[in-house]
């Protein structure tokens, strides 16, 4: 997938999310949560299947020091949570409480936008196709979320949609910041490209998990048929490109192979030439 198609996937899927706030009753939610239980799963699944096990094995750094941190990562988040109030999960904030105007959420913004930046860089590793539709699914609420949050402020129509273009533009700028960090082109950022790819793995557990056991239900703790549904089927896609990578990847071994043994005939036969001299 090229880097074109990448970022427009990215960037396009946020921007009319969020501007589908202004089409789009906010009171039916439930179409939301099966796209955020879908979402949760193909993400943790894909962390699992792809990330964690790539940047052990590609990386010179201890086990133990990948594993703190991820866990680091998850705190982060844990972090940028309290401020976001929870809108990369899809939450949904309504005005509630009297107030006719929603202070300008300026804190949730910041905290959003880094999270988004953050999950732009794990697409630069290998090949993360799989990995830009799960992010895409997992910004459409969450876009949703936000132009939901800012359409109750003082905000002009043509501003809210600025700040979510904004938004949408994050996790691309991440996709590039990464991309030129894993080339070396960003001074020697990139001895550290490990640490800051278990950084966003510990990002990714704990956005998929949350979803996972808040998404669905009146009871956050039960599993409804639908939801269940979604979950499996979010497993299952990232299942088949698990497959598909794999198979793909033994086929691509087998040329390199071929063209390994002409090269080592052809070196026998020189030095059996150099022999009869």
């Amino acid at each position: 997938m090229s880097s074109f198609l990448i970022v427009s996937i990215l960037f396009f899927s946020a921007l009319l999310s969020g501007i589908a706030v202004f089409f789009v009753k906010r009171d039916n939610t439930q179409l939301l949560k099966l796209v955020l239980s879908f979402s949760g799963a193909y993400l943790f699944a894909i962390t699992v299947l792809h990330l964690i096990p790539e940047v052990y094995h590609s990386s010179d750094t201890p086990g133990e020091i990948i594993g703190l941190y991820i866990l680091g990562g998850f705190l982060f988040q844990l972090v940028l949570e309290h401020f976001s109030q929870g809108i990369e999960h899809g939450h949904i904030h309504h005005q509630s409480e009297g107030h006719s105007h929603q202070a300008f959420p300026i804190a949730i913004l910041i905290s959003l936008c880094l999270h988004a930046f953050l999950e732009g860089f794990p697409l630069a590793s290998g090949h993360r196709n799989e990995l830009v539709f799960g992010i895409a699914i997992h910004h459409i609420p969450a876009s949703f979320a936000l132009g939901s949050l800012l359409i109750g402020t003082k905000l002009k129509k043509q501003t809210i949609i600025l700040f979510i273009a904004v938004f949408a533009a994050m996790t691309p700028l991440g996709f590039f910041t990464s991309k030129g960090i894993s080339a070396g082109e960003i001074g020697n950022i990139s001895q550290y490209f490990d640490k800051i790819m278990a950084v966003v793995i510990g990002i990714f557990l704990h956005i998929s998990t949350t979803i996972l056991f808040e998404s669905g239900s009146a009871d956050h703790h039960t599993f409804n048929k639908k939801k269940m549904v979604a979950v499996l089927l979010g497993v299952l896609v990232s299942m088949a490109n698990f497959l598909f990578e794999g198979h793909d990847h033994t086929h691509h071994h087998g040329p390199s192979h071929e063209t390994e043994e002409p090269h080592h005939h052809e070196e026998h036969d020189h030095d059996h030439h150099d022999h009869e001299h």
